[in-house]
């Protein structure tokens, strides 16, 4: 099908069909069995919760037939849950089914999502059936489903390498049992978005009933094209999207709910397309995810990653500030992030001017070369060049040795049943030292508390990351803490083959920001 002919066929499919679309999200199914990501029963209910603020139409909560604490998540999130429709997994069989609908019993709307294969190859290899018997199997299942929760969605798996004509007998007979929702599911992640419009469009077609079941699509990322596929369903007529927060799943994962959904809204004139997603809680959904599967987001993540609204060019930068609309084409505020400036070896001079400006500072021409060439040298050596940096710059100091104090010892241990201890020395410019000890729930905290107390000043962590520098035997860490004091924001960095050390760096290098811009603390020392 050529360019012109898909325009048209997705013109057509959008004048028959209304311009909402049901955001389906398996993150708690699909995208939780995958390696990494698993997550007990209390992470699923606050992602539930979080999901259902997002405005999501239906949430699939697990597989409760696989194990009883998948059948109390499914349960606890139905009893939870008033807004969107809660679906649970099963089989096309009996205990599956019971399994399901008892775990529903307290949703206000529930689903029970069916799935069989129907493709030569998994019947042939997987399930031994023939196509008659694939059918009465998904019948007798739809039938059974229906007396035990609202509504059914049958899934036929495999259903990208299923022939045509099978699968519109297959749906055929799914709408008669009794199915409300039909699933063709690219389950191998093997097709093009090419080929799955024409697969949407002939389903549309040849399925008698169509007009009265929501046609859904559910893609897989295995050649990358997850979402191009998913909104090419959607070009066709598939009215529900199965999809995923930060594209978790199964092998190399589902279709990004934050990329189908932003898609469809920020080229509105071209699908025409709505969905009920509150897109401003899109970062703060991706990051709770991560938070509570321990899996960080990838930097480069499209819509939700640190670099999605971040620009170091220099030529970026300055169209930037010139027009945000020259390198950005939706606002990072629409998805509940912000846009940064990342000064770095790559920005130029009008980005530096910018940032020293609006920290306070008034340079001339010569004083800007001056503090541009040591700005070039800095950002050589550093990952980040911050705004801490950049105002010790424009003062004249020199941000890498700037601060009045330094470690000379640090010690740290975790105790058995719980609790840590450390111990540290300070030494001040003034030539005095300070030793302090401290416990606390781990070693970070229990250092944390030292410092403060060697110091005399409190602050109060915000944000903490650590990540590999390199690899290997000699890997190093390097650690990025945002820490609060008396109303304004810090940030520090470390680097160290150990963990503790490079966050003890870190931790050092706030407090002597602190001390830098507020002279009462270089003059404090714990022997006062």
């Amino acid at each position: 099908m050529t360019a012109a002919e898909q325009n048209q066929a997705t013109e057509s499919a959008e004048s028959d069909v209304g311009g909402r679309v049901k955001i389906f999200d398996t993150t708690l199914r699909d995208g939780e069995q995958a390696p990494g990501f698993s997550m007990d029963r209390r992470a699923k209910l606050r992602m539930a919760h979080a999901l259902e603020d997002l405005g999501v139409d239906i949430i699939e909560a697990g597989f409760p037939q696989a194990s009883p604490d998948d059948f109390a998540a499914v349960s606890e999130i139905a009893r939870a849950l008033r807004q969107p429709t809660v679906c649970a997994l099963a089989r096309c069989q009996d205990g599956d089914i019971d399994s399901a609908g008892r775990a529903l019993e307290p949703a206000q709307r529930s689903r029970i999502h069916l799935f069989l294969s129907t493709s030569p190859l998994h019947r042939e290899h997987k399930l031994g059936k023939s196509k008659n018997e694939v059918i009465d199997i998904a019948v007798n299942a739809i039938r059974r489903a229906a007396s035990v929760c609202h509504e059914v969605e049958f899934s036929a798996e495999d259903a990208l390498r299923t022939e045509p004509d099978f699968l519109v007998e297959v749906f055929n007979a799914a709408i008669e049992a009794g199915a409300t929702t039909l699933n063709a599911p690219d389950t191998v992640g093997y097709v093009t978005p090419f080929e799955i419009f024409d697969l949407f469009t002939y389903l549309r077609k040849n399925v008698r009933g169509a007009e009265r079941v929501v046609f859904s699509s559910h893609c897989h990322d295995d050649l990358g094209m997850a979402v191009a596929n998913s909104l090419a369903a959607i070009s066709a007529g598939a009215r529900q999207v199965e999809c995923t927060i930060n594209g978790i799943g199964e092998r190399a994962g589902n279709a990004a709910l934050e990329e189908v959904v932003m898609a469809l809204h920020t080229r509105a004139p071209h699908f025409r397309m709505d969905t009920g997603i509150v897109t401003r809680n899109l970062y703060p959904t991706s990051r709770l995810l991560a938070q509570v599967t321990g899996q960080p987001v990838p930097r480069n993540k499209a819509i939700v990653g640190d670099n999605a609204f971040a620009h170091e060019s220099g030529i970026h930068q300055h169209g930037m500030m010139k027009h945000r609309g020259t390198y950005e084409i939706m606002r990072p505020e629409d998805v509940g992030a912000t846009t940064s400036l990342v000064l770095g070896k790559h920005s130029g001079r009008h980005a530096l001017r910018q940032r020293v400006t609006d920290l306070g500072h008034t340079l001339d021409e010569t004083a800007l070369d001056v503090v541009f060439e040591r700005f070039k040298a800095l950002a050589d050596r550093k990952r980040t060049v911050t705004d801490e940096d950049i105002d010790a710059l424009a003062s004249g100091v020199d941000p890498e040795h700037a601060g009045p104090w330094r470690f000379t010892h640090l010690h740290t241990s975790s105790h058995l049943g719980g609790g840590a201890s450390a111990s540290l020395k300070l030494t001040h410019e003034d030539g005095h030292t300070v030793s302090e000890a401290a416990i606390g729930e781990g070693p970070i905290d229990a250092m944390l508390r030292a410092v403060e107390r060697a110091t005399g000043e409190s602050i109060s962590l915000e944000d903490f990351n650590v990540s590999a520098v390199r690899e290997g035997g000699d890997a190093e860490g390097h650690a990025t803490l945002t820490a609060r004091h008396d109303g304004s924001t810090y940030r520090g960095s470390g680097v160290s083959t150990d963990i503790i050390e490079a966050t003890a760096q870190a931790v050092l290098s706030i407090v002597n920001r602190i001390a830098r811009k507020t002279p009462r603390l270089a003059a404090t020392a714990a022997h006062s």
